[in-house]
């Protein structure tokens, strides 16, 4: 809000009032108290300071983790459909895609769901459920990511070779 004079009404400022009263006469809620919004927060200096350097270490290494997710997901679908074109024979694929399963490199992404694991409750401040003696839980999910294998390849693209889209 300023302070000091008051300016003259534009026409922006009557346009805007215009829409304003159109969206409430319309409103749902109107005539109807407005329930407080209750922060659970409050903004403090070492808040401020941390913002300075961008992201936390935590949302940068997560944002990591989804983008070689997204990385190995799009790989090995195209690898999966590039061997069901390939193979004909059912048995075969399913051997060959196991194989190829069981060897794909999940090294780093493995070693940034690790350090998640390890230090994102501290490093988020997450809360400490007093019932459980663990940290709380985020949207009601623990905050643990599982480490990528096999099973993971498996899970969403089977070694059956009737699964494959064609197309």
């Amino acid at each position: 809000m300023s302070q000091g004079a008051i300016r003259p009404e534009t026409s922006q400022d009557r346009e805007e009032r215009r829409i304003l009263e159109a969206d409430i006469a319309t409103s749902p809620v109107k005539g109807q108290p407005v329930r407080q919004r209750l922060r659970n927060f409050r903004p403090d200096a070492d808040a401020a300071v941390r913002a300075l350097s961008g992201p936390p270490l935590w949302m940068r290494r997560l944002r990591d983790i989804e983008n070689g997710l997204e990385w190995h997901e799009v790989f090995l679908e195209d690898a999966w459909r590039t061997l069901a074109k390939e193979v004909d024979d059912p048995d075969e694929f399913a051997r060959r895609w196991q194989e190829t399963a069981r060897t794909w490199g999940f090294r780093r992404i493995n070693t940034l769901i690790d350090q998640h694991n390890r230090n994102f409750p501290v490093e988020a401040r997450l809360p400490m459920d007093p019932k459980t003696r663990d940290f709380v839980r985020i949207n009601g999910r623990p905050y643990h990511r599982a480490r990528l294998d096999a099973g993971w390849i498996l899970e969403r693209f089977p070694a059956d070779r009737s699964a494959v889209p064609t197309g």
